[in-house]
């Protein structure tokens, strides 16, 4: 039986990173630690989850420096690289929002997590065990307490066998009233994730996977083949937030905007010829319906436009843009398609993805309004009135490739020298065993979306 939480245990300290159990460990069916109602908390806060920001916790490392993914495995770390390398290919997974904040969706948690780790070492033709998992936020609700990641966050993914790296979301970040400022969830989220020793925190109780020891909760990760800009979008509902460049956010720092020029910059000077991936929680894009019509409203989350067009003129102002765009929060799965031009190349396909159905919830896509019924779009919709008035790049067209609303999921990634391929993987209640959903590819020489 999985030591309670509550059982604190000194941090011990390893030579060598920890990630699955060594054996079989038994499969959870409840909480260590009663959780409260997520409308308890909700009406605590009142509005305070709209306009409340914290503060960006500084990175250990220069905005210019990268983490490697080989520091991630230690002295294991040269055999992990080399064999991807012999390969010719890396694989992994990325989701967020697995957190389950209550008994009734924990099961869904358990499944999705069970469902990864089983994929995680599953290889089919030339591609490879996952090298790591890429967690996109909300890990643990509903406000990141340091009691609610034994249940929610180590004992789900106790026998995910590879390092699993994190950018916090809203609920990993914000501060209810009153909380005590050693209980300030950025701290417990960088004691987890951030650790500059590879130890066993208390939050981990008595299983035997190492915190990781990413160097902030923003961070560059360099691996074979790819590299990911993950950002920290702040700790509203909405919208996503990096920085204070509207002079709205005083609490927020610029220090983002600062790493991202300079990790754009690095990429440019290199000639780096892998895939760029950029990721945060908030979706810049995610689907409401044209506001001149009617047929219901937005899901439970929408666009952070605003996030994204600070992204977007740093990547113009630098000349490099991402091949891919990863994001969570909304809790459901929806994939874009971004034609537009850039630089030498006349037109570019950009995916932008969210996949917010990790275990916590699945939302739908559109919300009944005043008596309209919710008319949900077709896929391959032209939705570039998502947009915005005046959008940074010169948009061709914004198009909402596929999604869906009603099955839990994960995205299993690949890529080699010439291809980044997505893939969304369903595992939910219509879909009672694993199922690739959709997959996209994008060619790395000339940012084309190829057909699968």
């Amino acid at each position: 039986m999985a030591r309670s939480p509550q059982t604190r245990l000194s941090q011990p300290l390893f030579q060598e990173p920890t990630f699955g159990e060594h054996g079989p460990s038994h499969d959870p069916t409840a909480f260590s630690v009663e959780h409260p109602s997520d409308s308890a908390i909700y009406t605590q806060i009142g509005d305070l989850a709209k306009r409340n920001v914290v503060a960006i916790p500084p990175s250990r490392q220069a905005p210019n420096e990268m983490f490697s993914l080989a520091s991630a495995y230690g002295k294991l770390g040269p055999q992990v690289i080399a064999e991807i390398n012999k390969a010719k290919s890396i694989s992994f997974h990325a989701f967020g929002d697995s957190g389950a904040s209550n008994a009734r969706k924990y099961f869904n948690e358990l499944r999705v997590a069970d469902q990864v780790t089983l994929d995680s070492a599953s290889s089919h033709g030339q591609r490879q065990p996952a090298a790591f998992l890429y967690h996109l936020g909300d890990v643990v609700y509903n406000f990141g307490e340091a009691q609610y990641y034994y249940d929610q966050f180590y004992e789900p993914f106790r026998n995910y066998p590879a390092p699993i790296f994190a950018i916090p979301g809203n609920h990993d970040s914000f501060i209810v009233p009153g909380t005590a400022p050693a209980a300030v969830p950025l701290t417990t989220f960088q004691r987890n994730f951030c650790s500059p020793t590879t130890v066993i925190t208390p939050e981990a109780a008595s299983l035997h996977r190492t915190a990781m020891t990413q160097p902030g909760v923003y961070f560059t990760l360099d691996a074979p083949f790819v590299r990911i800009i993950g950002l920290f979008s702040n700790a509203l509902e909405d919208p996503g937030v990096i920085s204070n460049l509207s002079k709205q956010w005083p609490t927020v720092s610029n220090v983002q905007i600062d790493f991202l020029r300079a990790q754009l910059n690095r990429i440019k000077q290199e000639k780096y010829a892998g895939a760029v991936i950029i990721a945060m929680h908030h979706p810049p894009f995610s689907y409401s319906p044209r506001p001149t019509k009617s047929g219901g409203a937005g899901g439970n989350h929408g666009c952070s436009t605003e996030m994204w067009a600070e992204i977007d003129t740093i990547c113009h102002e630098v000349g490099v843009y991402p091949h891919a765009v990863l994001s969570g929060h909304a809790h459901n799965y929806q994939r874009y398609t971004r034609l537009m031009a850039f630089d030498k190349f006349k037109e570019i396909g950009v995916p932008f993805i969210v996949c917010g159905d990790g275990g916590h919830n699945v939302n739908p896509l559109v919300m009944p309004r005043k008596g309209a019924p919710a008319q949900e779009p077709n896929a391959n919709s032209e939705v570039t009135y998502l947009e915005g008035p005046k959008p940074v790049a010169k948009v061709h067209k914004l198009i909402l490739a596929k999604y869906d609303d009603h099955n839990y999921g994960y995205l299993r990634i690949d890529v080699d020298k010439q291809y980044l391929k997505i893939g969304f993987h369903q595992v939910g209640v219509r879909s009672l065993a694993q199922s690739r959903f959709d997959m996209v590819t994008v060619r790395l020489a000339d940012r084309h979306l190829v057909a699968n």
